[in-house]
């Protein structure tokens, strides 16, 4: 019996095997369900379709048209420590004798047109009584300032030279995430440079860093004095202002801010033509929709915003929206986020009509109302 088993078993055995890679290969021959699995195989990669194994092209388009800036102002302070001691103010007050001291600060600026406008960060330029424009070929001058937009942090400057070379716009609303882009400026007072890396996202905003943020992000070094520089697709073309960095020791990281350039040239633009940037305005303060106030009126699935405040006589009020109004969309436009919604009606003209569709005590209300200009910022930037 054992021996008629032990002859037996390995043919048995052979057989369960095949029979499971029968199984495993062609289920259906057995009655099961095939499993199917499509994978992709990426093609071979031709030399076309690889990037260039320089950008040099690039630079030379670009970087004449970016410049360095070097600004100046004086700062008051006493002529001796010792007059800042209590026991001295006691006796003397504030009366104390001042001196001056020039101030200096460096930054980068983009060359925008033969006819001499610049655009560079405003907090490159906020406070300088003087700003000298140093250009590529080695030319330098004063430039002065045609107006500002702290709420973008944005300055529109203006030289006088003949032959100025201007950079080539691109489409920042066209790029993506994985483009290759170069940065240019003047980091630390070294001179021009140039650093690569790629658009890291696009639409960044709610960073603290400015009223109205739409910010390309970009891992291309950037560097304190580079701000107001240009940031270029791998053509040449400017598609951002480099204007910020995030860093804890304050050099690069791999975290950079841009301005694209559709919202910088809209700002140069009213700059130019109103000596200011004319925006929209309601005049109403809006808070995000708390999720136990969205299922309690059925909102779950829904975008909304709350009011928390309206300003007297403001174009809200005028047009009836009240505190604690839910605001569903803004001219068909779902208002999901308080920042977008208001940047909508920035955009929007003064004297332009919107509807409003809010909901109050759980019923649908629509409001028209006619847009309001927006007050200039308060001087401290409150």
């Amino acid at each position: 019996m054992l021996k008629a088993l032990r002859f037996l078993g390995w043919p048995v055995l052979v057989g369960v095997l095949l029979a499971l890679l029968i199984i495993q290969h062609n289920p259906q021959w057995v009655g099961l369900p095939q499993q199917e699995v499509h994978l992709q195989q990426a093609p071979l990669l031709s030399r076309l379709q690889q990037g260039p194994a320089s950008y040099a092209d690039a630079v030379t388009r670009s970087s004449p048209a970016v410049a360095n800036l070097y600004t100046t102002k004086m700062v008051s302070k006493p002529n001796n420590s010792m007059l800042d001691d209590p026991l001295f103010r006691r006796f003397f007050g504030d009366n104390l004798p001042q001196q001056k001291r020039m101030e200096s600060s460096l930054g980068s600026a983009v060359i925008m047109s033969p006819e001499g406008y610049l655009l560079t960060n405003n907090h490159v330029t906020a406070g300088a009584d003087q700003i000298v424009v140093a250009l590529r070929d080695g030319r330098e001058t004063i430039a002065r300032l045609v107006g500002s937009d702290p709420e973008t942090d944005l300055a529109v400057l203006k030289i006088d030279l003949k032959d100025l070379p201007s950079i080539m716009l691109g489409r920042s609303d066209g790029i993506r995430t994985g483009d290759v882009c170069l940065a240019i400026g003047n980091p630390f007072g070294v001179g021009q440079t140039v650093t690569m890396g790629i658009i890291s996202a696009t639409g960044r905003n709610q960073l603290g860093l400015n009223t109205y943020e739409d910010f390309i992000q970009t891992d291309a070094a950037i560097n304190p004095g580079n701000s107001g520089g240009a940031l270029v697709d791998a053509n040449g073309n400017l598609i951002g202002i480099n204007t910020a960095i995030f860093s804890k020791s304050g050099g690069s990281q791999g975290i950079g801010f841009a301005i694209p350039t559709k919202l910088a040239l809209e700002v140069m633009q009213s700059i130019i033509e109103h000596g200011q940037v004319i925006r929209g305005w309601l005049g109403v303060e809006v808070q995000p929709l708390p999720p136990e106030l969205a299922e309690s009126f059925d909102l779950k699935d829904k975008a909304g915003i709350v009011v928390a405040g309206v300003y007297r006589d403001g174009p809200a009020a005028k047009a009836g929206l009240l505190p604690g109004d839910i605001i569903l969309n803004i001219d068909g436009e779902a208002a999901s986020d308080g920042r977008r919604s208001m940047n909508q009606v920035a955009r929007t003209k003064p004297g332009e009509k919107i509807t409003i569709e809010v909901l109050r005590n759980g019923k649908p209300v629509t409001l028209n109302a006619e847009v309001g200009l927006r007050p200039p910022p308060a001087p401290n930037g409150n």
